[in-house]
């Protein structure tokens, strides 16, 4: 008999509002383990248990990626008794490519003065 799929909560994707959290959500994307655990993700929601197999990882080693992930803001995650299940926070990734394209475009308006002995 097929279980019945609970609804996921909505998880409002997080702005990265300062420079900490711009940093935060590169320094989760800089490990080839995680980038590989999000590719796997973008499929839809999985079990810890199917990424270990998929990844061929230890529970533990994933378990660390996994809430590196989780507190960048980049995946959620829920419980269903014994397992639980991660999922891409929507619009997380586009977040982060927009403070991205802001650092990468020059200011407008007039130049910037960061010293006061260069005026």
């Amino acid at each position: 008999m097929a279980r019945a799929a609970l609804p996921l909560p909505v998880v409002a994707p997080p702005a990265p509002a300062s420079a900490a959290d711009v940093a935060r959500r590169f320094h989760a994307l800089s490990d080839p383990t995680r980038v590989e655990i999000l590719e796997r993700l973008r499929g839809g929601e999985r079990c810890v248990c199917e990424l270990t197999d998929v990844l061929d990882a230890a529970q533990s080693r994933l378990s660390f990626h996994l809430r590196t992930l989780r507190e960048a803001g980049l995946v959620a995650d829920r419980r269903e008794g014994r397992w639980v299940y991660y999922r891409l926070v929507p619009g997380a990734l586009q977040g982060l490519s927009e403070a991205l394209a802001a650092l990468a475009t020059p200011a407008s308006g007039r130049r910037r003065r960061w010293w006061a002995c260069c005026e």
